[in-house]
């Protein structure tokens, strides 16, 4: 099957799954950094990058850990409504709260535009990225699914309407306010259904876990971190395990070894059912684009020999601007509007 030939099937059905932790922001800005040339911290350097260290400093010794995941559940253990708790948390908004991406393409740009509105992406992460990206985008071609399912500081939540839009505006057919939506730190016991807005969230990852639809999941950036037990527990019991489901595709994303990721992920994996790759470039989402569910039927269902040695057609790394990206992607949208 040529390149032509990929571009211009397409067929409903067959959902992608995409799962994003920390990994993938940071990944996001690589090319091209932040605007005003704020760092995208990993929880190994959160602490000086976001400039936590004068809280820090006079915290006891048994609380001090250089690794924000593991001090944060430790402090929240010691001192759950401290007025340190909340002075780290209100930091922590506000810098994530002022990132703003390049105005170039990043890979979120390329992330959004390489799926449709039968696939779905579920974030971690808290800063605006993702959601910046859909905006800019969303003219362009019918966007995939977002779900926030630690919170996010672009994005606010109506109780009373049970919808979302941007952080602090207001409803145009309501008038109601969208409150900014709480953000869900590294501790042990997260209580996902404390909160309307997270519970819904993580109601709407469930479905699409469940579904069998779902054929494809990609896990981008997200190593699984021990304060994320429960989270995996919940992603576990939707999934069904990997015996139960023995044709589905995974695929991982992540500078972390395979073996060491292969092992992260093994209650989901069916076998040899996974690909690897340290970059989105390696991935099924660049090679493929817009059309991962009809590859994933040409790979393991073909009807002819043609479908299982499908020509790939994957992005181009080298555009400089949205314009150029856009013009690429083009083709596909064409069809898909036909």
């Amino acid at each position: 099957m040529t390149r032509e030939e990929g571009i211009n099937k397409t067929f409903p059905g067959i959902s992608h799954l995409v799962i994003l932790g920390a990994g993938a922001s940071i990944a996001s800005t690589m090319r091209n950094p932040e605007k005003n040339g704020k760092e995208l911290p990993s929880m190994n350097n959160f602490i000086d990058v976001v400039g936590l260290n004068d809280i820090i400093e006079e915290l006891p010794d048994e609380v001090q850990d250089d690794n924000f995941e593991k001090l944060y559940s430790n402090l929240h253990a010691e001192k759950p409504k401290s007025d340190e708790i909340k002075e780290v948390q209100r930091r922590v908004r506000d810098y994530f709260s002022d990132m703003e991406l390049p105005d170039e393409p990043t890979i979120y740009d390329y992330l959004i535009l390489s799926l449709r509105p039968k696939d779905f992406i579920a974030t971690f992460n808290w800063d605006p990225f993702l959601y910046q990206a859909f905006c800019r985008n969303m003219d362009k071609a019918p966007m995939p699914h977002i779900c926030f399912l630690h919170g996010n500081v672009a994005i606010g939540y109506s109780d009373e309407d049970d919808k979302t839009g941007p952080s602090g505006m207001y409803s145009k057919r309501t008038g109601n306010q969208f409150e900014p939506t709480k953000l869900l730190y590294p501790v042990a016991e997260k209580n996902y259904n404390n909160d309307q807005f997270i519970s819904r969230e993580w109601n709407r990852f469930r479905t699409r876990l469940e579904s069998d639809d779902t054929k494809r999941v990609t896990i981008f950036g997200y190593g699984a971190p021990d304060t994320d037990v429960e989270a995996i527990d919940i992603m576990k019991e939707a999934w069904g395990g990997a015996e139960e489901r023995n044709m589905e595709q995974f695929e991982l994303i992540n500078v972390i070894e395979k073996g060491e990721l292969r092992e992260t992920w093994d209650d989901f994996i069916h076998t040899h059912h996974y690909d690897y790759g340290k970059s989105f470039f390696d991935s099924i989402l660049a090679k493929y684009p817009r059309r991962t569910g009809e590859r994933y039927m040409h790979q393991f269902l073909p009807t002819t020999p043609a479908e299982a040695f499908q020509e790939p057609f994957p992005v181009p790394q080298d555009v400089d601007t949205l314009e150029e990206l856009w013009d690429w992607y083009e083709p596909l949208f064409e069809v898909e509007r036909a």
